[in-house]
């Protein structure tokens, strides 16, 4: 038989829960969100220089300077934006 510890056993603080990964459809959502203003900018401030180009050198340029941009400049505060809304949602 044993006998109960005396010492209370420490209590997990509790931490947030962080979200796993976004599911296809949300992370299809956050690329759109992150492509289109892009590709509408880049059109709008390119335009002029892009139309002379053909379809494919002009999708070329598009995409050598679209890519970075939402790769490392949108979708990391997109995810940061997701992960505040999902744990905002946990704690009310």
């Amino acid at each position: 038989m044993t006998t109960p510890s005396l010492v209370p056993k420490p209590v997990p603080k509790s931490q947030p829960a962080v979200p796993g990964p976004p599911t296809k459809h949300e992370l299809a959502v956050m690329i759109w969100l992150a492509v289109f203003p892009t590709l509408t900018a880049l059109n709008l401030a390119l335009g002029g220089w892009l139309g002379t180009l053909t379809p494919v050198v002009r999708t070329f340029v598009l995409a050598t300077v679209a890519v970075p941009i939402v790769i490392y400049g949108f979708m990391p505060q997109l995810h940061r934006l997701r992960r505040r809304v999902l744990t905002r949602h946990d704690h009310e």
